[in-house]
């Protein structure tokens, strides 16, 4: 592959000699050409392309990073407002859905063998699976033809935040960007050791992991979700679409699964494969604290407990492992998204919840509309009051999100090794991803200030129904483990995974609250129903119930 580095951007936009001023003044300046760095800067450069934007960025050169797919909100805002969908079909992957295969308490089970949720035919929504080094080295390269400054090879250092009351002199935040290692001899072109001092009107975190202006601020917040994980790229990996076994092909329609994002479900932990191209596969773990070894962060580690599973193992046959990285605890948030005062994070700057339904990438579409929302809005001249009010309304709804979104993974772990557990909990998650998130994200509600007000307004209601539905979930856990029956559908079983959802064409267009909240309330029905179902047997039924009566009775 080749490498888009410091030393051989040449595309027009760069100067020649970026390290050739002591002193940069720009007008945003984002710490981290990752994904979300890069993608925002490409947005900025498409909606605001009178502001100058730089980006910098500790490495030299595009790298492995897990990540890989992407799920509908994300795939609409690469399409959408970044212009990205051709490039995607052309260069990466187009993804059939999430997949989940189950396995007998032995691990033992043949692939053909095991239970199986997924698609049986291509999504409605287009995703895709990306290859993070090749996205990241093309972002920077259609970035610096459009005139972003791209600083490669720096970290950044002394974060100045201009904390002064508003006036009328614009404010100035400022950094030391300094080179990571000096000139040697084997450089292709000199690299200067020169500090820049950098001024910006913005200031974004983009920097992952490193949250470099997070931690200077002191944002960071643990959350108790206790998941560690280790993957690493393959090349060889078996196609399982090239199993000669027509029945198994024949029940998914010839669909590709090899396209899904796959994941391997056991209690307590879960293994992907997700393709990236070019004969490359990302194949990783995901597992609670308590199963999660920390001899699984080295490759013979980790490549040992992957071949305890029969039917990984057989697709790692004639594999061979390229790389192996690994995350000790992977949850984590954050005090504050975005500040009246011109800085903001985005991406693993800021969060991160749980990889099982891929919703990083998600984060990245919204918290990115919402930094170029509000830096558009302040070069319109909206008065302070106004751009006041909207930051701290955006900034409260991703908290809401955050919180949301971690209790969908509120008990999953002990449940995930259980086909007809997590059938249920899909059918709840998926369903609910659709009729609001996706929804909003599509129809661009999530801009709207009174929709957001509305929904924070009602945030504790529909939080208190998460969490009873979570509780629900892990108590069908429990109980099945006790009568025996946790594993008792894991083989031969298929179910399509949103065979329950006739109503899905609605979200591309304005609905009214109330149908919102009809869809709402038949969901809740329909899971009640079946997890009575799961517990007690076909024939049991439940009457149903208005909405006001979900936060009355119990579920089960």
């Amino acid at each position: 592959m080749s490498r888009l580095t410091s030393a051989n951007l040449d595309a027009p936009g760069l100067s020649p000699d970026p390290w050739g001023v002591r002193d940069l003044s720009v007008d945003v300046a984002i710490i981290g050409g990752g994904l979300a760095g890069s993608l925002l800067a490409r947005h900025l450069r498409r909606a605001l392309p009178s502001l100058s934007v730089a980006v910098f960025d500790r490495a030299k050169e595009s790298s492995f990073k897990v990540g890989e797919s992407t799920v509908e909100i994300a795939s609409h805002y690469l399409s959408r407002r970044l212009g990205l969908s051709t490039y995607l079909y052309e260069e990466h992957l187009p993804k059939n859905g999430l997949r989940f295969f189950f396995d007998t308490p032995e691990r033992d089970a043949e692939l053909t063998a095991m239970s199986e949720l997924g698609s049986h035919s291509y999504p409605p929504l287009p995703a895709f699976q990306v290859d993070r080094a090749r996205l990241e080295q093309d972002l920077w390269g259609m970035n610096a033809r459009d005139g972003v400054d791209l600083r490669l090879g720096v970290r950044v250092e002394n974060i100045a935040i201009d904390d002064r009351p508003p006036g009328k002199a614009p404010r100035s935040h400022t950094f030391v960007a300094t080179p990571t290692a000096p000139a040697s001899a084997g450089d292709e072109e000199p690299t200067s050791s020169e500090q820049v001092k950098v001024r910006c009107r913005w200031l974004v975190d983009a920097s992952g992991r490193a949250r470099v202006l997070a931690r200077h601020l002191g944002l960071t917040q643990a959350i108790d979700h206790g998941i560690a994980a280790s993957w690493g790229r393959f090349s060889g990996v078996a196609d399982m679409d090239d199993i000669p076994d027509p029945a198994w092909n024949a029940r998914v329609r010839y669909t590709h699964r090899t396209l899904s994002t796959n994941h391997f479900c056991y209690p307590g932990y879960w293994i992907w494969f997700i393709p990236i191209g070019r004969g490359l596969t990302s194949v990783g773990l995901v597992a609670e604290h308590g199963t999660f070894k920390d001899s699984m962060r080295k490759p013979e580690g980790l490549h040992q407990f992957l071949r305890e599973h029969r039917a990984v193992s057989d697709l790692l046959t004639d594999a061979e492992a390229l790389d192996t990285m690994s995350y000790g605890q992977l949850a984590y948030g954050t005090k504050r998204y975005f500040s009246q005062q011109g800085w903001y994070l985005t991406g693993e700057a800021a969060a991160f919840s749980d990889p099982f339904y891929s919703p990083g990438s998600d984060f990245i579409a919204l918290e990115n509309d919402y930094i170029v929302d509000l830096i558009r809005r302040e070069v319109a001249g909206e008065t302070r009051e106004e751009l006041d009010s909207r930051c701290a309304t955006y900034d409260e709804y991703m908290h809401y999100r955050l919180t949301s979104t971690m209790l969908i993974y509120k008990h999953l772990y002990p449940m995930l090794g259980s086909y007809e557990l997590l059938c249920l909990k899909w059918s709840f998650d998926i369903a609910s991803y659709y009729n609001i998130w996706g929804y909003y994200y599509i129809n661009d509600l999530h801009l709207d200030l009174r929709t957001l007000r509305t929904e924070l307004r009602r945030q504790v209601p529909i939080l208190e129904g998460q969490e009873k539905f979570a509780a629900m979930f892990g108590k069908l856990g429990v109980e099945l483990g006790k009568q025996g029956n946790y594993h008792r559908s894991n083989l031969g079983q298929f179910t399509y995974g949103i065979e329950h959802i006739d109503w899905l064409d609605e979200i591309f267009a304005p609905r009214k609250r109330r149908r919102i909240m009809e869809v709402n309330v038949n969901l809740f029905n329909l899971i009640r129903e079946r997890a009575h179902r799961v517990l007690y047997g076909p024939d049991a039924a439940v009457p149903p119930l208005d909405l006001g009566a979900f936060s009355d009775q119990p579920l089960i």
